[in-house]
């Protein structure tokens, strides 16, 4: 298989031509006349054909030169062009942003700020990706997701938007049925609903003030991969349930559901914002960061 061709050798050699001048050229692109003229006599070289005339008043094409000139002069302008709008992609908020973010969240927070960031930056375009399963950024050609728990260690970039505090809930009717659990451990005694992407492969941590842990594997009849789903079940009074604050938040301002074990806490999570590693990310990734960042700060400020 043959070379790839010496597209610095045929730039180098394109702005000569341009600007009828090797000392000229080399100032332009902030080099030394040698490594200009040695660029140039790499080309020669591998053509096997001498590109110009020199003398020491005059620098002309020859006929081979002359031939090549037009073609040079075409490629270094699509490089400069295309480093220009790769440049201006890079600086200015617009393209296609292909954003993973979990389903519950996307509908219930993420979509209804779309129209307000898109009128804001029309031409930036959103590709929203609704799924729990934690998908492979880079692998499927993402340029963001968002995240909502406690972050492994991982090469991707992340950005912590806002907090996202969980709650252990039941409703009221479930509690008068079978008692008020007091301790984590009183768990494994009820029926609980489980979430099959938990990040702690189904096992709901608890610390208290004291700092004493406890650590239970509950079971009950449904398990779902979708937290949303689990709400029908929970507010009719089947099991007790422990999801984020998007989830769960209105239906305890509403009473149909009452957090249990308000002595302990599991370990708060929070949205992140992800992105592949290696380089800086894109205006039109930092701009949706950003946006998404003060609405849901604003949000969490407002629930408070």
């Amino acid at each position: 298989m043959s070379k790839l061709p010496d597209f610095e050798a045929l730039a180098i050699f394109a702005k000569v031509v341009e600007l009828r001048s090797f000392a000229a050229a080399a100032t332009e692109l902030s080099l030394s006349k040698a490594t200009v003229s040695k660029a140039v006599s790499r080309l020669e070289e591998r053509l096997g054909a001498r590109l110009f005339n020199r003398t020491s008043r005059r620098l002309a094409l020859t006929d081979a030169g002359q031939k090549l000139s037009e073609r040079a002069a075409r490629l270094l302008a699509d490089g400069e062009a295309a480093e220009n709008e790769a440049l201006a992609q890079s600086t200015t908020p617009r393209g296609l942003v292909r954003l993973a973010v979990p389903m519950s969240f996307g509908i219930k927070t993420v979509a209804p700020l779309l129209p307000e960031f898109m009128e804001a930056y029309p031409e930036v375009a959103i590709d929203l990706h609704l799924s729990d399963a934690t998908v492979d950024l880079i692998g499927e050609g993402f340029d963001a997701g968002l995240r909502i728990a406690r972050l492994p260690d991982s090469s991707l970039i992340a950005r912590r938007l806002c907090g996202m505090p969980r709650y252990t809930v039941a409703a009221p009717s479930y509690l008068k049925r079978n008692g008020r659990p007091t301790h984590p451990m009183h768990l494994a005694e009820h029926k609980c609903f489980g979430y099959a992407y938990l990040s702690t492969q189904g096992v709901w941590h608890y610390t208290n003030a004291s700092g004493e842990q406890a650590s239970v594997r509950p079971a009950g009849q449904l398990r779902v991969n979708n937290g949303e789903a689990v709400m029908p079940a929970l507010i009719a009074g089947l099991g007790i349930a422990d999801l984020p604050d998007f989830i769960v938040g209105d239906a305890i301002a509403r009473g149909e559901v009452e957090v249990i074990l308000k002595g302990w806490k599991q370990p708060e999570g929070a949205v992140h914002l992800v992105t592949p590693p290696g380089g800086p990310r894109p205006a039109r990734v930092e701009v949706l960061a950003d946006f998404l960042a003060k609405h849901f700060a604003k949000g969490r400020a407002q629930r408070k």
